[in-house]
């Protein structure tokens, strides 16, 4: 039996009342990583009322099994509109793994520049590290096997646009 999933909305919420305290909304820079990342780094700029445009970091050329998988066929383009140099920058992601793509989105970030600190929030933490990475902010941990997936979608149309929800999916 697969466990419940999430309410992504109300995480995304959680996410934010976590960082408020500890943010400074005229400097603080959110990166989200493509796609889900992305989402939820936009949404919590609104939240927060940060006034440093979100950046997004594709990390397909930077991870570590590129060799083996290749491209993947949705790739985005990375943009990063501000000075990464002496920044406090937070990178952003739906689900915490293994790690290795947290390791990527850190690699590309410093291919910008030398931020003054990076912290890494995540809507869940689903276990299963291969690196030594730890989320500083994360509203859920949940425990699925290697054979499941959590996907975080966004609603394109009618009543549920921009509306964020998790998926299951076996892989």
């Amino acid at each position: 039996m697969n466990p419940p999933l999430p309410d992504a909305e109300a995480l995304c919420t959680a996410l934010a009342e976590a960082l408020r305290p500890r943010i400074a909304p005229a400097t603080t820079a959110l990166v989200g990583i493509h796609t889900g990342g992305v989402w939820i780094a936009e949404r919590l700029q609104q939240l927060l009322g940060l006034h440093v445009t979100p950046g997004a970091i594709d990390v397909s050329f930077y991870r570590d099994d590129f060799s083996q998988r290749g491209l993947h066929a949705n790739a985005k383009r990375s943009h990063i509109p501000f000075d990464v140099d002496g920044a406090h920058i937070i990178i952003v992601d739906d689900v915490l793994y293994t790690g290795r793509t947290i390791r990527a989105a850190m690699n590309e970030l410093f291919d910008y520049g030398r931020p003054a600190k990076v912290e890494l929030a995540v809507l869940v933490d689903r276990g299963g590290r291969e690196l030594p990475i730890a989320a500083d902010y994360c509203p859920h941990t949940l425990t699925l096997p290697a054979a499941q997936t959590l996907a975080l979608e966004r609603g394109d149309g009618g009543g549920d646009e921009g509306v964020l929800a998790f998926r299951l999916i076996e892989k």
